[in-house]
């Protein structure tokens, strides 16, 4: 093997480790923090009394309502080390680019580490904007579990199959769908959460609202169906490329189909019928369902594909 792609694999073991310790401490961090409605009849009573401390209390109520962009103390250290997590992987495939000369897309090793990538962007980037530090707790798992599945497969570096000689669409096909599965967990998360934050055993994390969780879900899904559709059309044109036809009907490009048919069909609902909460979560659940279907499938159906497993 390589020595840059040697030492660019230490940098990889390190991301499961990583990412589980930004985990445990938002979760620390989670379970700490009083929401709202603790607070809020705190603050009408201050406001009742009229004492002097009223507008302290009022100042810490907003303080805890409002998640700030720029973490500190605990809160901090966790958003650091999935920034380190984000910054490993970046670095392995960085290497791994520079070593193989195209794009780390063309295995099941590759696929999986840039899908951690993509998830874990996805997740700062929408901590960052919107502020919701609670969708670490069912975003990171995923990206965990994966990054331990990447370390098991097989890393070496082949040759590019001939159907694969293609860098341009290569990048391109397969980085959208990076994006879009990177945008789908995010919205996953926000659904998993919604039909969770009325138990009690999760209540005690889950201190938002379900029009926000709702409201996130949504604009992550507005997110990922155009990503997915450019993958799709993307992956017809290196298909009359390679093989001489747009759409074979093969097991990845049907499962494909399903995932965008879903997405869609979940904006439909949303937009055109209304549906909000619980009903429009589960539908967000079955898309990203979809997406593991489409990349296992592989192993159980062959097809055109298979060259990626």
């Amino acid at each position: 093997m390589n020595d840059t792609l040697r030492i660019a694999e230490y940098a990889l073991t390190a991301v499961p480790f990583t990412l589980l310790i930004a985990l445990v401490a938002n979760i620390v961090v989670l379970a700490a923090r009083p929401s709202a409605s603790q607070a809020r009849p705190k603050a009408k009573a201050a406001v009742l009394a009229g004492g002097p401390a009223q507008p302290v209390e009022v100042a810490r109520v907003a303080a805890a309502a409002k998640t700030s962009r720029r973490p500190t103390g605990l809160a901090a250290y966790a958003t650091g080390f999935t920034w380190i997590s984000f910054l490993l992987v970046t670095a392995y495939l960085v290497a791994r680019m520079s070593v193989t000369g195209h794009g780390p897309f063309s295995n099941s090793h590759e696929f999986i580490t840039s899908f951690v990538w993509g998830i874990v962007l996805a997740y700062l980037i929408t901590e960052w904007v919107v502020g919701l530090r609670v969708l670490s707790v069912a975003v990171l798992p995923v990206a965990f579990c994966l990054a331990l599945y990447a370390l098991r497969l097989g890393s070496e570096v082949d040759p590019l199959r001939p159907a694969l000689q293609n860098n341009l669409l290569l990048f391109l096909h397969v980085g959208f769908a990076i994006l879009a599965y990177g945008a789908a967990s995010v919205s996953f998360a926000a659904a998993v959460l919604l039909l969770l934050r009325d138990k009690p055993k999760f209540g005690r994390f889950i201190k938002v609202s379900e029009d926000k969780l709702d409201d996130v879900g949504y604009k992550a899904a507005v997110i990922t169906f155009p990503l997915l559709t450019l993958m799709i059309v993307l992956g017809a044109v290196w298909a009359n490329i390679a093989w001489g036809r747009y759409w074979s009907w093969d097991p990845k490009e049907t499962a494909a189909l399903v995932t965008w048919l879903v997405y869609g069909a979940f904006l439909h609902a949303r937009v055109v019928r209304g549906w909000r909460g619980r009903k429009a979560a589960w539908l967000l659940l079955l898309g990203f369902a979809t997406i593991f279907v489409a990349y296992f499938g592989n192993y159980i159906f062959g097809g055109l594909h298979s060259y990626a497993t």
